[in-house]
């Protein structure tokens, strides 16, 4: 009767999850006796004993800094439990790499490949055989969750520009009932501000996987641009002479990953395999001068003469005009000085140019002008945008000469 009471008792604590070795805690003697008289009592003897035997089961602990955090059936699913634990943070292929490993030397490492040089916990960690009450025990999955989760800890939390009191207790897993009990004082009308301070309970991490791998890459160095001079050269033109490349720099890194994130990054080696090869552009010094060739060049990127000098419409042209051009710029005739760049009425916009050598130069119904007055220009520089402003039936240049401040055809100045 003793053990079919003893046997249910065990059987009323096994799990469908987890195969547990159970046992009666208390220390049960059963003694023989001799008696004259048999009087049974075994429904008495059976309800008591149900009411004062308790069950516990034989279990593995796993034991963080002194103190139990988890427990399971046996010492290979607490070791099954730890390595899914890391392998939550560490790839499988990595950690049995990592464990199969005889030396930790890098110097063999290609580039972009990597090596893990310590996998383990922040804490000391222990396995211990213990006996406890059977719905202390987990399975591996359950008791992960349960380690994942971590444990409750009560915590301070600054408020934040935004906060509610509904936002903050949702954003910790709390209910607005559980936040106000936890903070003596508030209540759903209270007004927060930022930068108080509010009790809140969040999970604690239990364990925390410190993971170190070293790897090899290769970064490119940038390359430098020298600048060198030529008085040869106008001053604002430039020429490239050599074209820059980057170099190459095999680096090796130390990084340590706490659950995953990377803590920290540092360089623990490095080497030049290739050196950069400077971009070198020589730049033009020799200053633009404001005197002028004599030799006039075509004042625009392409084009045709629409209308030469002479008679027009029943008046003197006192210019040519040149249309469809390749682009709009209108480019400096010869070298000189900028004595007008404004409106001239119909005209439009115009710009003048002394050459300084008796020669002057007049360019009229611009869009747009790049010069001012006192500017010295450069033969060919660009110093406006050819347009239709002023007295203007389309867009083209008008372009007059003056020698000694008399008017003249400018087919007689122009290489064209």
């Amino acid at each position: 009767m003793v053990e079919t009471v003893i046997e249910d008792k065990l059987k009323e604590y096994q799990k469908e999850d987890v195969e547990l070795t159970l046992q009666i805690k208390e220390e049960l003697d059963i003694i023989p006796e001799l008696v004259f008289h048999t009087n049974n009592q075994n429904k008495q003897v059976s309800k008591q004993l149900e009411e004062e035997l308790s069950v516990e089961a034989s279990a593995v602990a796993l034991v963080v800094e002194g103190e139990p955090a988890v427990y399971v059936t046996s010492e290979e699913d607490a070791n099954r439990l730890l390595k899914n634990y890391i392998t939550q943070f560490v790839s499988k292929e990595d950690y049995e790499a990592y464990l199969e490993q005889e030396d930790f030397d890098t110097s063999e490492l290609d580039v972009d490949e990597r090596m893990y040089t310590s996998i383990d916990f922040n804490e000391e960690v222990e396995i211990e055989e213990v006996t406890v009450e059977p719905d202390d025990i987990y399975s591996v999955k359950d008791a992960l969750t349960l380690l994942k989760q971590g444990e409750l800890e009560e915590m301070t939390y600054k408020v934040q520009e935004g906060d509610v009191l509904g936002s903050i207790a949702n954003d910790h897993g709390l209910s607005l009932e559980e936040l106000l009990h936890l903070n003596d004082g508030l209540d759903e009308d209270s007004t927060l501000q930022i930068g108080d301070e509010m009790n809140i309970i969040a999970y604690e991490s239990v364990l925390e996987v410190i993971a170190v791998q070293v790897r090899k890459t290769e970064e490119s160095i940038p390359y430098e641009t020298e600048v060198e001079e030529d008085d040869s050269m106008m001053k604002g033109e430039q020429e490239v002479t050599q074209e820059g490349q980057e170099g190459t720099l095999l680096i090796e890194y130390e990084m340590i990953e706490k659950n995953g994130s990377l803590t920290k990054r540092e360089v623990i080696s490095e080497e030049i395999t290739e050196e950069p090869v400077n971009r070198i552009v020589v730049k033009g010094t020799k200053e633009t001068s404001s005197r002028g060739s004599g030799q006039l060049g075509w004042p625009a990127v392409g084009g045709y003469i629409s209308s030469y000098q002479g008679n027009r419409w029943g008046r003197f042209h006192r210019g040519i005009d040149i249309a469809r051009p390749s682009n709009y710029n209108i480019l400096a005739a010869d070298s000189g000085t900028v004595t007008q760049a404004s409106n001239q009425g119909g005209y439009g916009n115009v710009i003048r140019i002394d050459h300084n050598n008796g020669i002057e130069t007049l360019y009229a119904h611009l869009e747009s002008m790049d010069v001012s007055v006192g500017q010295t220009v450069a033969k060919g520089e660009k110093i406006g945008v050819m347009g239709q402003t002023g007295n203007s039936t389309g867009i083209h240049l008008h372009f007059e000469v003056y020698e000694n401040g008399n008017l003249k055809d400018p087919m007689d100045y122009l290489n064209q």
